[in-house]
């Protein structure tokens, strides 16, 4: 049997990192990964994808990735069930990341914070 999925997208928000008195450190991401084909309307739709991640993948995600990014994510999809305090039962599906590969270009990065300063500084003239 298996259990592996490879994801190419962008982050949607932040990376949220969490860090526990044990020393186990957790970060969850959303990726925005487009489909390969376009809608009735002629748009490409994309699917947002819950992903957790452990350990060194987590903190080194949540400090050098921001919201926009391109990523890769390598993993295995994960299944919980849990009751909610009313009673109904809800399922959780999510990617368990084992891999995270950074495909933004830190050139292109470079030159937005470039732009952005450069804008700061057009609007205090």
């Amino acid at each position: 049997m298996m259990n592996n999925t490879m994801l190419v997208g962008r982050l949607v928000a932040e990376p949220e990192f969490k860090e526990f008195e044990g020393g186990k450190r957790v970060s969850n991401i959303t990726l925005a990964v487009p489909r390969s084909y376009k809608n009735e309307n002629g748009e490409y739709e994309a699917d947002f994808i819950d992903c957790v991640l452990w350990d060194s993948v987590a903190q080194n995600t949540a400090e050098y990735c921001k919201k926009g990014d391109l990523v890769g994510v390598r993993g295995r999809i994960q299944t919980n069930t849990y009751e909610t305090e009313t009673g109904e039962k809800r399922k959780v599906t999510q990617v368990v990341a084992d891999r995270v590969s950074y495909l933004t270009n830190k050139q292109n990065v470079l030159d937005e914070e470039q732009n952005d300063k450069t804008e700061e500084e057009d609007l205090e003239v």
